[in-house]
């Protein structure tokens, strides 16, 4: 089953022409510069906007742009929490739950989830910009949506709140069964919660995929952006309090990241940023890197007069690496090329 979106509209000096089929459950972000068209998709799947020939269809539902809002069992948080002031957080929430079609399951739940469970009786107000959003998203979902939108929903938390709720986000849409798609300018929150992404510019798709497939694809602008970073998934096999660090299986290759926080078998992603990757043709003999595991060049772009962008199959993965023009030479670096992949740091991030 897929959630499938066509979002036709015109205005002067642009055009946004989308028809995706999209997961019908996990996280799509939709990324892109300002002026791509994110916003606009949101408010149309949402009925805010509508438009002749646009149509989302989700399992039995079929919205075209005769469908109003309200007809919609569809939510979202926008960068604005806009809960009511005179409400509680509790009447906030029971707002929502009186407004939906159908009764939510687990709302007690997902309450504790968000941490807002001890914020009932408290007027927005009186809240944080990170608890206001927690609210938001809980009233969101207490609707019991068909598909959740989020647009931009942390852009105005400073960055310790933003990093203080994105785990809370990230464990919240995880246990959902319903579409969420998510609009964000940061390539870190996109590699953080999103499984699937629709890359835009101009109102158009450049790519639509697997997260870290786009991130790595070198004909893709992902692949050139100062912070370009690969998003690899894997299982913690053990840790290793002594040390402080944690083993992260991938494949049949083990990775060493800080921390000793998460239990062994859980499922992580790990953040590897370009820079952070290098190569060699034999294993280095002694080295202040951890983590060294066998790798294939798969294709390698020049990014400037300088550095060259080199994706390589590592653990079964793919992973980016920016290197100078000079090293890529003098390895004498080619498609098909056996190297050691080194990862100076790697960041779990889920």
């Amino acid at each position: 089953m897929t959630l499938d979106i066509r979002l036709r509209s015109e205005r002067e000096g642009f055009a946004l022409d989308i028809n995706l089929p999209l997961p019908d459950r996990g996280v799509t972000a939709l990324f892109g510069p300002s002026g791509s068209g994110k916003t606009s998709a949101l408010r149309q799947i949402a009925g805010l906007d509508r438009h002749p020939g646009s149509l989302v269809r989700l399992k039995d539902c079929e919205w075209d742009n005769s469908v109003r809002p309200e007809q919609r069992q569809v939510s979202c948080v926008f960068q604005d929490p806009a809960l009511f002031p005179h409400l509680t957080v509790g009447q906030n929430i029971d707002y929502a739950v009186r407004r939906s079609r159908r009764p939510i399951q687990g709302l007690d739940n997902l309450l504790e989830l968000l941490g807002v469970a001890s914020l009932m009786d408290r007027f927005p107000g009186t809240l944080s910009g990170g608890e206001q959003q927690r609210v938001a998203l809980a009233r969101a979902l207490a609707r019991a949506p068909d598909i959740l939108l989020l647009d931009e929903p942390l852009s105005a938390l400073d960055d310790d709140a933003r990093r203080r709720i994105l785990p809370v986000l990230d464990r919240t849409v995880q246990t959902l069964e319903i579409p969420v798609i998510y609009v964000s300018h940061q390539l870190e929150d996109v590699g953080r919660i999103s499984d699937s992404l629709v890359l835009m510019s101009s109102g158009k798709v450049l790519g639509h995929g697997l997260v870290n497939d786009l991130m790595t694809d070198l004909t893709l602008p992902l692949s050139h952006r100062p912070d370009a970073q690969s998003v690899i998934y894997g299982t913690v096999s053990r840790t290793d309090p002594e040390w402080n660090l944690t083993e992260v299986l991938c494949n049949d290759q083990t990775f060493l990241v800080p921390g000793t926080d998460i239990p062994s078998g859980n499922r992580v992603r790990l953040r590897i940023r370009a820079t952070d990757v290098s190569v060699s043709l034999t294993p280095p003999a002694a080295s202040s890197i951890l983590n060294v595991v066998p790798g294939t060049v798969i294709d390698l772009r020049q990014l400037d007069d300088a550095r060259i962008d080199v994706k390589l199959d590592a653990a079964g993965s793919s992973l980016l690496a920016r290197i100078t023009r000079r090293s890529a030479q003098a390895l004498a670096l080619e498609p098909g090329r056996a190297v050691c992949v080194q990862v100076k740091s790697a960041a779990v991030v889920a």
